[in-house]
């Protein structure tokens, strides 16, 4: 099988190398937001779609013109693949899979890729990589690469440059070497439950921070805007943020780690984690109840990384051998599971499940975890992908067990 893994490094450039850097991704920023622009302009005359091909047409244009004449100095390839990058956010937003392509704003996400393997050359010996227009770019070693290079991605990130090095390579079909399986269930008090009684305790990398950075802001709004002590007074805002950031994802990385390696099934919820994290404000007409609570709740929820701890187990479990299932997360906390009784008396508090029926008591969180891994067992089973309760259950059709078993890998007869 195919393996696609992307390797990053620091970069270390020298005063004009790293002038360059900048000067090029403005470059990709400022073709980006212009034919943003001109897609907005073309829509609201009526017209179809400009696609890549017409649209780099004008980057032609563009580059060869007299008002733009310092698009010439920035390398080619990275500002097309600027056009790429806006195509695909416009076919993400048609396909529903993300928000309508916003502007780019400097020193927000700065970077720029070489997408042609052939202009990059990689010394692992000396520990550089020769990117065009830059020469020879030296980078702080932290691994070997492995695999044949596909393309390489520079940014920006805390005042500092680093490289991307996307490599692939041919391996063999990973066999799992665990044989059990486990559900999980995501929280705020508990950041990661398992099925089997574990938990793993959330690191609130953002809470641990917030009074510092907020004095820090603080400090930075008293300045005035671009003079050279709000640029120092930035710097350490973004200095925090970068902390947070990698704390968080540290976190993230071994939590998944361990859970990929120990486990071949991993069922979790599939959460909806922007719908969930939506502000409540609403609007002077009909303005939203309790926006306090709700907005301390989004920035609890945002603070866990639900998101990316998903997307890491994603692949760290496939490259393992195993499979990761995302199933409904309607009433996982409130259905026992020993008499499937489902009632939101159920669960009286945050942590405590007494079941009204039964009698069964557990630990909420963790009865979550064991619905979840239980739904799971049954959406491979027979492609079941209703809610728990067996009141509520319903005879799957053969569609249904086609599409689930299709979904997960399942060799349909």
């Amino acid at each position: 099988m195919q393996r696609l893994q992307a390797y990053k490094y620091e970069l270390m450039p020298d005063g004009k190398q790293e002038r360059d850097m900048r000067r090029f991704a403005g470059s990709c920023r400022f073709v980006y937001n212009k034919a943003l622009a001109m897609q907005k302009e073309n829509h609201e005359a009526g017209n179809k779609f400009i696609s890549y091909v017409a649209m780099a047409k004008h980057l032609t244009r563009w580059r060869n013109g007299v008002e733009t004449p310092w698009l010439k100095n920035a390398p080619c390839h990275p500002l097309q693949q600027a056009l790429k990058d806006l195509e695909r956010a416009y076919k993400n937003f048609f396909e529903k899979r993300a928000d309508f392509p916003i502007f780019k704003r400097k020193g927000s996400s700065d970077s720029f890729r070489y997408p042609d393997p052939k202009q990059i050359k990689l010394d692992l010996s000396n520990d550089r990589i020769c990117l065009p227009k830059f020469g020879w770019l030296r980078y702080r070693n932290s691994c070997d690469v492995l695999g044949d290079v596909r393309n390489v991605t520079v940014s920006q990130s805390g005042g500092k440059w680093f490289a991307s090095i996307q490599t692939q390579r041919e391996v063999e079909q990973p066999l799992p070497t665990a044989t059990t399986a486990i559900g999980i269930d995501v929280g705020i008090a508990r950041f990661a439950t398992m099925s089997d009684g574990s938990f793993i305790a959330p690191l609130n990398s953002f809470k641990k921070h917030q009074q510092r950075l907020a004095r820090y802001q603080r400090r930075m709004s008293r300045k005035v805007r671009f003079s050279c002590n709000w640029k120092k007074a930035k710097a350490k805002v973004q200095k925090i943020h970068t902390g947070i950031a990698n704390a968080r994802k540290d976190f993230l990385h071994k939590a998944t780690t361990t859970i990929s390696q120990n486990h071949t099934l991993v069922c979790i919820e599939d959460l909806q984690v922007r719908n969930m994290s939506r502000s409540s404000k609403g609007t002077v007409e009909q303005p939203g109840k309790k926006v306090s609570q709700k907005s301390g709740l989004n920035r609890a929820i945002l603070d866990q990384g639900w998101g990316e701890f998903r997307r890491q187990l994603a692949y760290k479990v496939a490259w393992n051998g195993g499979m990761l299932l995302a199933v409904p997360p309607h009433h996982t906390s409130q259905a026992c599971p020993c008499c499937d009784h489902v009632s939101k008396d159920n669960r009286q508090t945050q942590a405590k499940f007494l079941c009204v029926d039964c009698g069964y008591e557990n630990h909420a969180d963790v009865v979550g975890a064991i619905n979840v891994l239980a739904r799971g067992h049954r959406v491979l089973a027979c492609g079941e992908s209703a809610q728990l309760g067996r009141s509520k259950k319903q005879e799957p059709t053969e569609a249904t067990r086609r599409s689930s078993r299709s979904a997960v890998g399942i060799p349909v007869l």
